[in-house]
């Protein structure tokens, strides 16, 4: 009995003095890190009125439907941007339902935009992230919306336009990621013009 005490020990402690530093120090330590050197990325992004009320996360897509917002790209995630049910559709591309739901939502975009009924529809109008949950669309897909979000706001192309650039990001480091413009930031600086 002795004996079998002696072999299970070290085992014992081992496994104690892992657990301690993977699922203790280690979480700690990264948590620590990151709420010091990055608190707004550790805190989820998040984006506030100007009375400090929660409107959204820069992370995380957002359903806006009306003429004078511009539109996100089409979510699979639940009734549409739910986080709690992120996912894609898991259709293929040889999915006759896929190919159905991307053409009508082709249709719908060229109406919605006053478009060609050949006019070219970038893909991310058409088909959703693989979360559901990206807040991001491509430059080309703000500039096909900007005529009817500058009509409906009763603003100028040249307007639009320029809040489209400035909320442009670039890849992280110039080389990680695409260029794309955040909705959600995109949204409220048209608000913010008034």
């Amino acid at each position: 009995m002795k004996a079998l005490f002696s072999e299970l020990r070290p085992a014992i402690v081992g496994t104690l003095v892992l657990a301690g530093v993977t699922c203790g120090a280690y979480p700690l330590l990264v948590t620590g890190i990151a709420q010091t050197a990055f608190k707004n990325q550790a805190a989820g992004s998040l984006i506030t009125d100007k009375d400090g009320k929660v409107i959204g996360s820069g992370l995380l897509g957002q359903n806006f439907a009306a003429d004078h917002y511009f539109h996100p790209r089409p979510s699979a995630a639940g009734a549409g941007y739910d986080a709690a049910s992120s996912s894609g559709s898991n259709l293929g591309p040889t999915s006759q339902k896929l190919n159905d739901a991307i053409n009508e939502r082709i249709a719908a975009y060229r109406t919605k935009n006053g478009l060609a009924a050949d006019a070219t529809v970038p893909a991310d109008a058409v088909t959703a992230s693989g979360s559901g949950l990206d807040p991001h669309i491509s430059v080309k897909n703000a500039e096909l919306q900007t005529a009817r979000v500058a009509k409906a706001r009763s603003l100028s192309v040249e307007e639009v336009t320029e809040l489209i650039a400035s909320n442009t990001t670039k890849p992280d480091l110039g080389i990680l990621g695409e260029t794309g413009v955040n909705v959600l930031k995109l949204n409220l600086a048209l608000d913010a013009l008034k």
